[in-house]
């Protein structure tokens, strides 16, 4: 199953546009299989879906059992003359992967505006949630917020652009989000751009999970302490980054994913 997972995200996922890297990819699959693994059920969900990528990647990893759900408000491209917009894209990549959108499973809209139940009621407590929406503070306290009202007990919060130079309050809203819930909330893995987190009864769980993954093997693993709490580093070393980019941008797509075995 493995294999066809990591096809799909070397060489069909590329397809579309987005920005969920090999790294985050790999560790998407690794946790969500570990979960699964251990019996853990619920909803996927999805705060700034864009064009799907890391939807997608979502829905092939969770197969015909898992319900993914998606939030965005879907406004881009409208102004375009003659080019389809954001939500039709996203409609259409999933034509394309092979992945139909179930449409009664999306929400156009505001996430800070959304209430939990509109959410449960549609997946069920969330067993993953990713958050990619707006990047002010905000945004993130209210997202979060939201992730924490609907999460099964063993549910993950993956957290986008954590660390990114070019959104400096996700940084702070993740920051305050594992302050404030300090007691409750701890993160186990973090990686260029994202940051894991879980409920502490359940962290040395997923910490396992990540160090102990197959599929991530090819990473260097750094343990560092983030705010309190034990958190593996994933690195993607320079030199297999270069090797892959090169694949990539020179059709040999296909063979990248021997970069990360």
């Amino acid at each position: 199953m493995n294999s066809s997972i990591r096809k799909f995200i070397f060489d069909d996922l590329q397809q579309i546009d987005g920005y969920i890297d090999p790294p985050d990819a790999l560790v998407f699959l690794s946790l969500l299989q570990a979960q699964t693994g251990h019996g853990f059920t619920g909803g996927l969900a999805e705060i700034g879906v864009f064009y799907g990528r890391s939807y997608f990647l979502l829905k092939k990893i969770g197969g015909d059992t898992d319900r993914v759900l998606a939030i965005d408000l879907f406004d881009m491209d409208q102004n375009i003359e003659g080019e389809p917009g954001q939500y039709q894209r996203f409609i259409d990549n999933g034509v394309r992967l092979g992945l139909g959108v179930d449409e009664d499973l999306v929400i156009k809209g505001d996430s800070t505006r959304l209430r939990p139940q509109e959410i449960t009621d549609k997946v069920g407590r969330i067993r993953f949630f990713s958050i990619d929406g707006g990047h002010m503070l905000h945004h993130v306290a209210s997202d979060s917020a939201l992730a924490t009202e609907t999460l099964a007990d063993h549910g993950i919060i993956a957290f986008d652009d954590t660390f990114n130079p070019a959104w400096p309050e996700v940084t702070v809203g993740v920051a305050d989000f594992l302050r404030e819930r300090k007691d409750t909330f701890s993160a186990f893995c973090m990686t260029k751009y994202k940051t894991y987190v879980c409920r502490r009864e359940f962290h040395d769980l997923y910490y396992r999970a990540i160090t102990d993954a197959p599929d991530l093997m090819a990473f260097d693993h750094v343990e560092t302490e983030f705010l309190g709490s034990r958190t593996v580093r994933l690195h993607n070393p320079m030199g297999k980054r270069m090797v892959y980019e090169l694949m990539v941008h020179t059709g040999m797509r296909g063979l990248s994913e021997r970069v990360y075995r």
